[in-house]
């Protein structure tokens, strides 16, 4: 089990900015932009690796359309923000849970590492 598992599971204690049935949106413990919040489907999905071509297109299109409306209510329309989609280990990935990162507040360099 992931620690967004326990999350979603209420187990473990998040800072949640949004949720509703199909995800949880909340800020990261460890951000590295002023705003860094990650959306989390509840479905178990590994990772964007992992997806299922046909019946995970309806959550992946709810993930980014939750993000803009995230970004925009966090203020982060006017200037810009980032949204990033790790995907396994040589990726960036750390947990092994689907999850969208949003991030801004400041200005996002290229490239990004």
């Amino acid at each position: 089990m992931t620690i967004f598992k326990k999350i979603i599971d209420k187990e473990i204690p998040a800072d949640v900015v949004f949720e509703d049935d199909q995800c949880l949106a909340f800020r990261d413990v460890n951000p590295v932009a002023p705003t860094h919040i990650l959306i989390i489907p509840k479905k178990e999905i590994r990772s964007l690796a992992d997806i299922d071509q046909s019946s995970d297109k309806e959550i992946l299109g709810h993930l980014l359309t939750t993000a803009s409306q995230i970004a925009e209510n966090e203020g982060l329309d006017k200037d810009g923000y980032r949204v990033v989609i790790n995907t396994n280990e040589h990726g960036g990935q750390t947990v092994f849970h689907l999850h969208v990162h949003i991030m801004g507040g400041r200005v996002m360099e290229w490239p990004p590492g």
